[in-house]
C-alpha cells in the first residue's frame, strides 16, 4: 500500500525545504511516494529542487505558469498509490494531519476525505474577512448545488483512492481545482466526509496567491458542472 503526496510549488524557494522536510518525516501507516511539480518557478525554487530533490523524488517541471490546477494534474499522472493527497508548498497545512485523515479513509474504507479548517483554533486567520468569507460562500454553493453538507470545500487536504481519483475528467486550470474536485466527486454519488485539521494561514504579503477573482472562477466553475 502506498500514498501519494502530490506537491504543486510556485515561487516557494522561502518554505520548500521545510514542507518537504516534514512531509519526508511524518510517519505514514504506509508507504509514501512524493510528487512534486514546479509551475515554472522565478525565484529559486527549481535550483533547489535540481541540486538537492532530484533522484530522491518524482520531481516535474512545466515550460510556463500554469496555475495549480495544471499542476497538480502533472502530478496524478505521475503517481502510483493506493491513495492520493495534495500537499501545497507553503507552511499552512501541517502534513502531520495527513496520518489520521489516511487512516480513517482506509479503516471505512472510504473513497475521498476532505480535510475541514473549521475548528475553532483556526478562526483568526490574518489573510482577512474576505479570504474567510470567500471560502464559506463557495462553500455554501457547493452544498447548495451538489447537496453535500461541507464547512469547508476550498480546503487544500483532499484525499482520495487512487483509482478514483485517477479517472476523474479534471480540466482545471489554477485554483478552481477546488470546487472541480467536489462537482466531480459529488455527481459519482458521493457524500464527502470531513476531517477536523489544523491551519496557519499566511498574508498576501507573504506569499498567498489566490485572488477574489479565483473565487468567481470557483462558482463559475460549479455552475458549470451542475448543469
Amino acid at each position: 500500500m502506498k500514498l501519494s503526496i502530490i506537491i504543486p510549488v510556485y515561487n516557494e524557494a522561502a518554505t520548500l525545504r521545510n514542507i518537504l522536510k516534514r512531509v519526508v518525516e511524518t510517519k505514514f501507516p504506509i508507504d509514501k511516494e512524493m510528487i512534486i511539480v514546479d509551475d515554472y518557478s522565478t525565484d529559486g525554487t527549481r535550483d533547489i529542487l535540481k541540486n538537492g530533490y532530484e533522484g530522491k523524488y518524482i520531481v516535474r517541471y512545466h515550460d510556463k505558469n500554469y496555475g495549480k490546477g495544471h499542476a497538480v494534474r502533472t502530478g496524478i499522472t505521475a503517481t502510483t498509490g493506493d491513495y492520493i493527497t495534495i500537499q501545497d508548498a507553503d507552511l499552512e497545512y501541517d502534513p502531520a494531519d495527513l496520518v489520521p485523515m489516511l487512516e480513517k479513509i482506509m479503516a471505512e474504507d472510504l473513497p475521498v476525505l476532505f480535510g475541514a479548517r473549521n475548528d475553532d483554533a483556526n478562526r483568526d486567520r490574518p489573510t482577512g474577512v474576505a479570504y474567510y468569507f470567500g471560502g464559506v460562500v463557495v462553500t455554501w454553493v457547493m452544498n447548495l448545488l451538489y447537496r453535500q453538507h461541507l464547512t469547508d470545500g476550498m480546503t487544500c487536504y483532499k484525499m482520495y483512492k487512487g483509482d478514483f481519483l485517477r479517472k476523474l475528467p479534471l480540466r482545471s486550470e489554477r485554483f478552481e481545482l477546488e470546487p472541480e474536485l467536489m462537482a466531480l466527486t459529488a455527481k459519482q454519488g458521493v457524500t464527502i466526509q470531513e476531517f477536523p485539521i489544523s491551519y496557519k494561514p499566511r498574508k498576501v504579503e507573504e506569499g498567498k496567491k489566490i485572488k477574489w477573482i479565483d473565487g468567481v472562477r470557483c462558482i463559475m466553475t460549479l455552475i458549470k458542472y451542475r448543469f
